[in-house]
């Protein structure tokens, strides 16, 4: 585990900010294309599914603060691609989906887009 002090934090540039996002999308990746390989009902595909939803409730937190440096349209966007990441997660979870393709190939071209 790492262990941040909330100064360290703070401190850091965004390419760096940018790095940890695009590692734990690509952890998320990871996690959906093991989940897609087990199945929708597997343990794989709630650890996924978890992991997706914290991810993007993390993500969204940030989006929605003022201070995000963003442009307000990019910002949008990216909520926007949340909420649907969420969604998605929640139809699989009940049942009513088993679409991880989709949420995987959204993940790797936002992953892509923070190189």
């Amino acid at each position: 585990m790492y262990k941040f002090y909330y100064d360290e934090v703070l401190d850091e540039s965004p390419k760096v900010a940018r790095e940890h996002e695009r590692t734990a999308l690509e952890k998320s990746i990871e996690l959906l294309q093991a989940a897609e390989q087990r199945g929708a009902q597997s343990r794989e595909a709630v650890d996924a599914i978890y992991f997706v939803r914290k991810l993007w409730g993390i993500f969204i937190e940030d989006l929605a603060k003022p201070e995000n440096g963003l442009p307000d349209k990019l910002r949008a966007d990216l909520v926007s691609v949340g909420l649907w990441m969420m969604r998605e997660t929640e139809e699989i979870r009940h049942g009513r989906s088993s679409n991880f393709a989709a949420l995987i190939d959204v993940s790797r071209t936002i992953s892509e887009g923070l190189r």
